[in-house]
């Protein structure tokens, strides 16, 4: 690594000494071999002369045939004027799956694969799953040398280095490079026309470059495994992915039955900022007040949303809900560690002991997960 490192620095440094000379007016002499031309005035291509690359490169060169361009026909979707043609990423899981972004594939009538030595493959959709952005196809063929990517074990940190591979613009078998600059986020989805919002729980955001066509490809560390699928870029230098962790529920239950079943309470929650900690007369600034509960749902009669509401400097604040602390003694900071706590680490059907601040005094209550119903 630290060769690599080095190197890079000095191939930086040579490229600054270049653009100096240029800026003065002058240009260095070039050392090594002369360029060759034909006879029509173009340079010879010896592509059998290849240049060393670096670890980068090693990573590119053993998921890229595991990576797919995926084309989706037929696409009915409110924002698309009749017949349209979708486009994003996949890649192996298994001998006869690969995954992809549900956003991807939905409203699709037919999807393909194509590989990136130029193969193509039919697919049929197994399971997709709204909730999580994710969806498994079947391939009926794969490249000899294409295999199964592994999802990681590892819990992803701020500045670890990743590689986001797929096929942006539709330029197929592209990789950028990057940093993990976030981890545990809660990305939230406008709706588009004529659907619900969404908002996606444990997702990993990044700052490897991504562009339309990338939806769905794998987003790898440096030993070639997935730390995430890529969902989408939010803006100048952000990308956001879902979690290796929630990847590694769902596609197992979406190979398996088609669909995959989301814990549910059945509240509204805000985090616990200054501003409401005041204004509930908290010790500190930390955990989720409930701000309404649905009737029927799980939480009803367990815990008791907020019955009043005051303004401060134009917003908001829910006032008198019970405050959530803890979950199975494990610490709720804000709204995004609830979701990924019962997103990646508990299940429909589940019972949880819940840590609350009511009426000024910490106490428990027990509270059952139910099945997150479908999106309307």
């Amino acid at each position: 690594m630290d060769e690599t490192r080095f190197g890079r620095r000095r191939l930086l440094a040579g490229a600054g000494t270049g653009l100096l000379a240029a800026a003065a007016g002058c240009v260095a002499p070039q050392s090594g071999t002369p360029v060759s031309f034909e006879s029509n005035g173009s340079a010879e291509i010896d592509r059998e002369n290849v240049a060393d690359g670096s670890a980068y490169t090693e990573v590119y060169e053993a998921v890229i045939d595991s990576v797919t361009l995926v084309r989706v026909l037929g696409v009915d979707r409110p924002f698309d004027e009749g017949e349209a043609q979708g486009q994003g990423s996949a890649f192996l899981i298994d001998g006869s799956h690969a995954v992809t972004n549900e956003h991807v594939v939905a409203g699709g009538e037919d999807v393909e694969l194509q590989y990136v030595n130029g193969d193509w493959t039919t697919t049929a959709l197994v399971g997709t799953d709204f909730y999580s952005d994710l969806a498994v196809v079947e391939v009926e063929h794969a490249p000899e040398a294409a295999g199964p990517l592994a999802l990681t074990e590892e819990y992803p940190v701020v500045g670890q280095e990743v590689l986001a591979v797929g096929n942006p613009l539709g330029l197929e078998g592209s990789m950028t490079q990057g940093i993990v600059s976030g981890v545990d986020r809660s990305l939230e989805v406008p709706a588009t026309p004529g659907g619900p919002p969404r908002a996606f729980p444990n997702v990993v955001q990044f700052d490897a470059g991504v562009n339309p066509g990338n939806s769905g490809g794998p987003l790898v560390n440096l030993s070639g495994e997935v730390v995430g699928v890529v969902n989408a870029g939010g803006g100048d230098n952000i990308g956001f992915a879902v979690s290796a962790a929630l990847t590694r529920r769902v596609v197992p239950s979406l190979i398996e039955t088609g669909e995959y079943a989301h814990p549910y309470m059945g509240v509204v929650l805000e985090t616990v900022d200054p501003t409401v900690a005041a204004e509930n007369d908290l010790e500190e600034a930390r955990g989720v007040i409930v701000v309404d509960v649905e009737d029927g749902s799980p939480a009803d009669g367990v815990l008791r949303g907020s019955p009043d509401e005051v303004t401060v400097s134009g917003e908001p604040v829910p006032v008198g809900g019970d405050v959530v602390l803890a979950m199975d003694g494990t610490e709720i900071p804000n709204r995004e560690a609830l979701s990924a706590f019962l997103t990646v680490e508990r299940s429909p059907g589940d019972e949880l002991e819940v840590e609350i601040v009511r009426d000024g005094e910490r106490t428990a209550v027990d509270l059952t997960l139910g099945e997150r119903p479908e999106p309307q």
